[in-house]
């Protein structure tokens, strides 16, 4: 997964804090979305939904090898090549050899974390090829040389001022901010590169075993015209992306939609799953799929994370959480950001690699309430932080702190031992003073601690302890429970 960012992910949050337009923007995106979902989950007239895709989803990993087999057997059934990729570079590797044969210049995309995360594009460029992103928000991010800072609405964080002069600098259009002229100016440069690519490479975003075809959503029509205008197509899709029964795809389908747009149904939803035939004019002249595994047998082996591959990659945790609320996407440094990105970044990447994305987050819960399928993140993120704190062999995770390791165990010790954590408060007393500002609180801090007082005032120890106060008021006499009368006594 590539993973590489030119900042830290502190770095990236506090650059993320400090923006205002980034700030305004996420407010908006999580009042209307992330509202709106909580708000459509409570009116749902059928309030099962959930728990049955969510249940049939644990279903299908029980026997993952037995579905994915029968999508394979489907797919080859219509005509299309499949192809089991182990790792990212296997996927990639393929990818190349598909684009090589058939002698393709230009690859148009539809919208895929899966590309970005096997990292396809520069693998295809170092080739000559031309890789194009035909989601709008995709190709704008293209155009800056940015990264997508959503897993729906990819940037976000600019605004149409800066895209603007963006379009007047790459598409060489006269400077404007109104949206439907800049989509325009989009859609004319798009609409070239689609009627003359060789390729199109898009992700999954739901197979169906029964049928051996793939969904793809959008509400842009680019992904329709990046799947049957090209001679070629190649799909990557996560293996946790399938479902076994066309029923199990309705209703998965009505929640990833609701989920990621509060909308029924998306404008378009196309249906693929081999080459065109002979006396159709539309469609691709070849179609592959890579199934790409790239961690996530390990991921499903595990009881504990294996409900993570539930997750249906709608972005509603995004729409909720306070710390993407506040950091945005970039913090994360990962194709999946949020609190989904959270959890399952660390598990694909490493997860000492990527231990500030398992503490990052608040565990407050509100993910969890507006997950589609009810996936469990808080509970999955505490289970990663267990294992920086212990260390896991299974996960090859080492202990990611030892000196917090230490801090604590000295801190217990104290604790429980009255007199030594009565002497520490005494000298806390003392050592404080020359910290306590004119207010009465602590503003600034040394050392270690410089980092509780960046961003908070502390108050002080008190000069007496609520054990001292209970003492004094008290005077050794135990205060007795008010006596309540029963109505009899009454």
């Amino acid at each position: 997964m590539k993973t590489s960012s030119p900042s830290t992910y502190r770095e990236a949050a506090v650059a993320g804090i400090d923006s205002a337009q980034l700030q305004k923007s996420l407010q908006g995106l999580q009042n209307r979305f992330g509202k709106g979902a909580m708000e459509l989950w409570a009116g749902m007239a059928d309030q099962e939904m959930r728990d049955r895709v969510k249940e049939s989803r644990m279903k299908t990993f029980e026997h993952l090898d037995i579905v994915l087999a029968e999508l394979a057997k489907n797919v080859r059934a219509r005509g299309g090549q499949v192809h089991f990729a182990v790792t990212a570079q296997d996927a990639v590797n393929y990818t190349l050899a598909v684009a090589k044969k058939n002698e393709v210049k230009r690859v148009v995309k539809g919208k895929s974390m899966t590309s970005m995360e096997v990292d396809i594009d520069p693998a295809l460029e170092q080739e000559g090829i031309e890789v194009v992103e035909t989601d709008l928000g995709e190709y704008i991010i293209q155009l800056a040389g940015d990264r997508p800072s959503h897993i729906i609405a990819p940037c976000i964080h600019l605004n149409r001022n800066q895209i603007g002069r963006l379009f007047t600098d790459k598409l060489g259009i006269d400077f404007t901010e109104d949206p439907p002229t800049l989509t325009m100016a989009a859609r004319k440069a798009l609409r070239e590169k689609l009627l003359t690519a060789d390729m199109g490479l898009t992700g999954c975003n739901l197979a169906c075993a029964e049928t051996g075809m793939i969904s793809l959503v959008s509400n842009e029509g680019n992904i329709r015209m990046a799947t049957t205008m090209p001679r070629v197509v190649v799909a990557l899709m996560g293996m946790e992306r399938v479902v076994a029964t066309m029923a199990e795809h309705r209703e998965t389908l009505q929640l990833l939609t609701r989920g990621a747009a509060l909308q029924k149904l998306s404008t378009y939803v196309s249906f693929l799953g081999g080459p065109a035939s002979k006396d159709d004019p539309d469609g691709p002249r070849e179609f592959h799929l890579v199934i790409i595994d790239n961690g996530r047998s390990r991921i499903l082996a595990d009881p504990e994370f294996r409900e993570v591959l539930a997750c249906i990659r709608c972005g509603a945790c995004l729409n909720i959480c306070p710390v993407y609320g506040k950091i945005g996407g970039h913090a994360y440094n990962s194709p999946y950001c949020g609190p989904i990105g959270a959890v399952v970044t660390p598990l694909l990447d490493g997860i000492n690699k990527h231990a500030d994305l398992c503490k990052g987050e608040t565990l407050c819960g509100a993910c969890k309430d507006i997950c589609p399928v009810k996936n469990d993140l808080p509970r999955m993120l505490s289970a990663l932080r267990h294992k920086l704190a212990y260390g896991s062999d299974r996960w090859n995770t080492r202990q990611h702190n030892p000196a917090e390791a230490r801090a604590f165990r000295v801190w217990r010790l104290l604790v429980t031992r009255p007199f030594l954590y009565r002497t520490l408060i005494g000298l806390g007393r003392i050592v404080q003073r020359p910290f306590i500002g004119k207010e009465g609180t602590i503003r600034k801090m040394a050392g270690i601690a410089a980092g509780w007082t960046a961003g908070r005032d502390l108050p002080p120890v008190a000069r007496r302890t609520f054990h001292q106060l209970w003492k004094e008021k008290y005077a050794g006499n135990r205060p007795t429970a008010p006596t309540i009368e029963t109505p009899e006594e009454k």
